[in-house]
């Protein structure tokens, strides 16, 4: 029999009946944890937690309940945990280079998620009172709005309206009360729906031809560093951001300012590796010179509308995408290879 042992007294376990229990829930318990705490590698150390907590309390559940349900309480408490326990970050340093931001803010500490750690997801949330399904739930625009939400509405928010447990089971799973329970949801619903009325009204491109015409020609431009193709397919309106860097660039001149100045401080075009993160399409960014290997870089998200890439969320976090089996660094130029845009799978490019 396969066993592990946790601590010097622990008595053994068999490890294949822990895993049964616990495996078909790893994906959406990471999920749920970036969901609360916007960084697919602190959802992975609280996923471990996690489990290692389960492990070790695993006679007091005796199956008395849902694991599923007893899973969710001490993930959420080890997010609510640390997210109390953790120290106020200052914002990282603005690069000299950069031109003036059209707009400053509060540090947002939130990192991408590939859509390929989604698969084996139930597409649909599982309970009744569930408002959101799994992808809708994962956009940038949703996980940031999370972020911006106290901790405990967040977590509230997330179990009722994402995953659909009832007022009761949150009340039991945060040691709270249902009317505590639905006074938070209450708050957390209104600050949800008037920062979404506030967002842009054009309509997010789906999946298509469309889409993936308008995201190749988007990455050919980045690659031959044309700034000017690039500008040429945002909308008028459109915003670029670097989480956790409090800066912004409104509009098409502030943006192309970025955009060149960023090529210039490179010093050589970035290879892309075109992907999918929090349900929309990305660019994943190689940077290399002459005949070398061209190295994982930085990340670009984009929004797509029916008018064109309405935003640019880049990130210089690459960990996330190591994770989903994107390589290291590409071969030089001319034998790399690029994925699918629009399905994620590797093919032959440039």
């Amino acid at each position: 029999m396969t066993t592990i042992t946790m601590g010097t007294e622990r008595e053994k376990v068999d490890d294949a009946a822990f895993r049964a229990l616990t495996d078909p829930y790893r994906r959406e318990l990471q999920l749920h944890c970036y969901r609360i705490l916007g960084s697919h590698q602190d959802a992975e150390e609280m996923l471990q937690e996690t489990l290692l907590a389960a492990w070790r309390g695993l006679d007091a559940y005796e199956e008395r309940g849902s694991a599923r349900a007893w899973l969710y309480r001490i993930a959420t408490n080890r997010c609510l945990n640390a997210l109390r326990e953790a120290r106020r970050r200052p914002a990282p340093p603005v690069p000299a280079h950069f031109p003036e931001r059209t707009r400053r803010g509060a540090p947002l500490w939130l990192g991408p998620y590939p859509d390929a750690l989604l698969e084996g997801i139930p597409e649909t949330a599982p309970g009744p009172e569930a408002r959101y399904e799994t992808k809708e739930a994962v956009t940038l625009a949703f996980v940031t709005t999370l972020q911006r939400l106290p901790a405990r509405q967040r977590a509230v928010l997330v179990l009722r309206d994402v995953l659909g447990f009832r007022a009761a089971e949150i009340a039991g799973m945060l040691d709270s009360s249902e009317a505590s329970v639905n006074s938070a949801l209450q708050r957390a619903r209104a600050t949800l729906e008037e920062r979404r009325g506030a967002e842009r009204t054009a309509t997010r491109l789906p999946r298509s031809s469309a889409q993936r015409e308008l995201v190749t020609r988007f990455a050919d431009a980045v690659e031959s560093g044309d700034v000017d193709a690039m500008v040429s397919l945002l909308t008028d309106d459109a915003v670029l951001t670097m989480p956790p860097m409090p800066v912004e660039y409104d509009g098409l001149a502030a943006i192309g300012d970025f955009l060149a100045r960023s090529e210039e401080g490179r010093g050589a075009p970035l290879r892309v590796l075109p992907t999918r993160a929090n349900d929309q399409p990305a660019l994943v960014g190689y940077l290399g010179r002459g005949d070398d290997p061209a190295h994982l870089y930085g990340a670009m998200v984009l929004t797509v509308t029916d008018a064109g890439i309405a935003a640019i969320t880049w990130f210089m976090e690459t960990e996330p995408f190591r994770a989903a089996g994107l390589p290291e660094a590409l071969p030089p130029y001319g034998k790399a290879v690029a994925s699918d845009a629009a399905g994620g799978k590797l093919s032959p490019r440039g």
